[in-house]
This record gives C-alpha cells, structure tokens and sequence, in this order.
C-alpha cells in the first residue's frame, strides 16, 4: 500500500493528520526493495559516486578513445622520436616514434581487460570452492583449506613473475597466472563467512527436502554473500591492475608491440627527466582508474553495511 492509498481511504473532508501521514511513510519505507535501498545509500555517497563516473569515463575513453587518434599504437613516426606533446601527437611520442596518446588508450583497455577478467574469475572461484568447502566439510574442507594455507604462505608475486616471465608478454596467459594465484585469499574469507550461513533455518531445510548440496551452496549460501562479492569483485579489479602494473614495470608483463599502462610506466620511468610526458599520462591513467574504483569499493561497503552512517539514512 502506498502513501496515494493511504490517503485514498481517509475521508475526503477530514484533512490528512500528521500521524497518518508519518505511518504512510512507513509503510511507503517497508515496501522500499533490498537493491533500491542499497542504491539509495550508494548515491548518498559523494565520492562514492564520483569514482563511479570517473571510472565510467575511464572505461568510454578506454573504448571510444582511439577513434579520435590521428596514429595507431603500432605506427612509428620516424622524424618526430621522443617528441613533446603537440597537435600532431596529442600526448607525444617516445623513442622509437610511436603515438603515445594511442598507445595510452590501448594500453588502458587491456589493463582494464586483464583486470575485469582477473576479478570475475577469482570472485567466481573463491566463491564456489570457499562456500562449497563450507558446506560439505569434511575430507574436502581439509584439502581445501589445506592448499589455501599453503599457498598463503608461498610468495605468490616471486612464482607470477616466474611464469609470467615465460608467457611471452601474451595478455591471456598472464591473466590465466594471476587467477591461479589470487583465489584464495578470498576463498577463505567467504569459508568463514559460510559457516554461519549452513546452520541456518532454510539451508537445513533445503537440505530435508532432498536438495542437491551443490545446488544448495549455489542457491542459498552464495546469494547471501553476495554483498561482499560485489565488494570483492571491485577490489579486485584495483588489485589486478596494481599486479599487472607492477609485473610489467619490472618486465615480466605485457611486452611488445602489445602495450598496457605498467609497460607504459616501466618505459616511461627511465625517461621521466628527458621526456616526462611518456611517464606521467600512463601514470595519470593508471590513478584515476584506481582511485576511481577505490572509492567505488568504499561506496558499496558502506552501502551494504546496515551499521554505517557514511550512506546516508534511505
């Protein structure tokens, strides 16, 4: 019943009081849906929602901004080397002549795109092995959790630059690497987190009425986590661009004529004196993305976190 209903049922010659005004509201705030009230809270968070539009813009430059580009990525200029910025190079060119503002939007879109898949892997993986492990216990939650402690204690960046090294700079298999060895982190949070959740009314009734585990850990354990897998997702995708940067500025990522922005920095940092452009756009790109998506994450925490005052009251 909404507050035009409310009012519909009171006589048309009393005036409307301020108590039953104030229980139309009530029941206006009761009927108020789990996502709107989230996105209600979201809003109501300023940087929240200007990471998000940086971030949106981020991404239309990522895919919309090469068209503008009077270069490709793979072109060189050989009579404009190590060029400043000008109209003819937007953003200039470095040592070998190639257009840098063409190599920053590929470079973006394939960060982006290592990322997206990185993030969306490892919140799929660690949700199903972490809450699977949960549920079934037993001999599977002792070998689960015995490989997530394992390789916790193993330094993850040594053995993704070992065998990033040898991928060949191939984007694909560098992103198959960091997937291998930033699920399980996660995977013991949610393992935590789906304790809980499998002692609950409805799992152990699903449970009687003969439903699959699997199905049940699908259906019932994961869609109440499903808060912090948003959250993880976001994150992770701030996390996956700072791996990647960070393989490719030591030489182990994305290598040539593919580009990414941590090769754009690592070539870029030893000319920041003599050609500070070829450092500092890449660098720029790369701290709005992860700001963007920083505040993003805070937004949402904060969002779905009852307890918050940072949102707003919906």
């Amino acid at each position: 019943m909404s507050t035009s209903d409310v009012e519909d049922h009171l006589p048309a010659h009393a005036p409307t009081s301020e108590g039953s005004t104030d229980a139309a509201v009530r029941i206006k705030r009761k009927r108020l849906s789990r996502g709107a009230l989230y996105t209600r809270r979201f809003l109501r968070n300023r940087p929240a929602v200007a990471g998000l539009i940086i971030f949106a813009v981020i991404v239309i430059f990522s895919v919309l901004g090469g068209l503008p580009a009077k270069h490709s990525y793979l072109e060189t200029d050989f009579l404009n080397l190590s060029a400043a910025p000008s109209s003819k190079h937007w953003f200039g060119t470095n040592d070998a002549g190639n257009d840098l503002y063409a190599e920053t939007v590929h470079g973006l879109q394939r960060s982006l795109i290592i990322a997206l898949v990185v993030s969306t892997g490892t919140t799929v993986i660690s949700a199903v092995v972490g809450a699977a492990a949960a549920y079934f216990g037993g001999s599977l939650e002792r070998v689960v959790l015995g490989i997530i402690h394992f390789l916790m204690v193993v330094p993850t960046f040594l053995i993704l630059a070992l065998f990033s090294n040898h991928s060949g700079g191939n984007w694909i298999v560098i992103a198959i690497i960091m997937l291998l060895v930033n699920w399980f982190w996660p995977a013991r949070v949610i393992w935590t987190l789906s304790l809980s959740i499998r002692e609950r009314d409805y799992v152990s009734a699903s449970r009687y009425m003969g439903v699959s585990g699997l199905r049940i850990v699908v259906r019932h354990i994961i869609p109440n986590i499903g808060s912090l897998l948003i959250i993880q997702f976001t994150l992770g995708v701030v996390g996956a661009v700072m791996s990647e940067t960070g393989l490719s500025f030591i030489g182990f990522g994305v290598k040539p004529p593919d580009v990414s922005l941590g090769a754009l920095i690592g070539s870029g940092a030893d000319t920041v004196s003599s050609a500070p452009w070829l450092f500092y756009f890449p660098a720029a790109a790369l701290t709005l993305l992860t700001v963007s998506m920083a505040l993003v994450a805070d937004g949402l925490r904060d969002a779905f976190d009852p307890t918050s005052a940072a949102g707003g009251r919906a």
